[in-house]
């Protein structure tokens, strides 16, 4: 499979790029800056283009069999919010169009676990726990509101395009392991609960991605890819009965369970966190 990855320069797209290659497949890289620390070989060519540059994106995405778009300002710090809300939606459109304008018909998108409001809020807001893909969105801050209008952005071009299968990947701090997600979320207070101490890890998130291009499913779908238990060593129990005591529990949260649901995952796309 030729597969178009947007993003590549950074840490998630290189990432899935080196599995798709491992797997077999060809890639195109393509970002608005070149890496690094790779050079272009058989398995993967770069380029160089702004995903908010449409006919940037049409011409980069020419000869591809399928598309995993991960380019993206990955957070509201840094930048203006209309800059973050505008580059992450607008891109995200472009590609998608792009996409169905060449026929093709398998998509995955980076979407995050803020498109319901969440790290970046200034109180967390939870209807339930463990959190799952039918939990409505509080998002109030630039970057998850524009993750959440990618994700309906995604279902309307799966309305438009009825053969095509576009996946919303909801990741959460993706990263090299869970030691290092507990250097950045192992505290007990009310900033580190609104992140719900969750973690994805690089390979977990790339073999997500690369198993929504084959799955059998159409139209839209949104998905928690998240790692099966928290960063904490304390019961998720007690967390949740400290942090979010008038928060119904609606599922299991035994032992340090994470506080997210990545069941659909698993049901529909066979994914598991960590490989057995």
């Amino acid at each position: 499979m030729k597969i178009a990855i947007t993003g590549t320069s950074g840490r998630i797209g290189s990432a899935i790029s080196a599995a798709a290659q491992a797997e077999g497949h060809s890639v195109v890289g393509i970002d608005r800056i070149l890496p690094t620390e790779r050079t272009e070989s058989d398995r993967e060519r770069f380029v160089v283009a702004e995903i908010t540059d449409y006919d940037a994106v049409l011409a980069a995405l020419a000869g591809c069999d399928s598309l995993i778009h991960m380019a993206a300002i990955p957070s509201p710090f840094n930048h203006p919010d209309h800059v973050v809300h505008n580059n992450n939606v607008v891109g995200s459109y472009n590609v998608l169009r792009a996409a169905a304008e060449h026929g093709i018909l398998r998509v995955c998108q980076a979407s995050s676990v803020n498109a319901i409001g969440l790290s970046f809020s200034r109180a967390a807001h939870f209807d339930y726990l463990p959190l799952d893909e039918r939990h409505p969105p509080y998002n109030e801050e630039p970057y998850g509101l524009s993750k959440w209008i990618c994700e309906q952005q995604a279902d309307s071009f799966a309305r438009r395009y009825e053969d095509m299968s576009i996946a919303s990947m909801r990741f959460h701090f993706v990263c090299p392991d869970r030691e290092t997600a507990a250097k950045f979320f192992n505290f007990e207070t009310p900033e580190a609960a609104k992140h719900l101490w969750a973690y994805t890890t690089y390979d977990a998130a790339s073999r997500a991605c690369l198993l929504s291009l084959e799955a059998p499913f159409k139209g839209h779908e949104v998905f928690y890819i998240i790692a099966p238990e928290s960063t904490m060593d304390k019961p998720s129990r007690e967390l949740a009965e400290r942090f979010f005591p008038n928060t119904p529990i609606r599922g299991d949260l035994g032992g340090n369970a994470s506080f997210f649901s990545s069941a659909k995952a698993e049901r529909m796309l066979g994914w598991k966190h960590t490989l057995e």
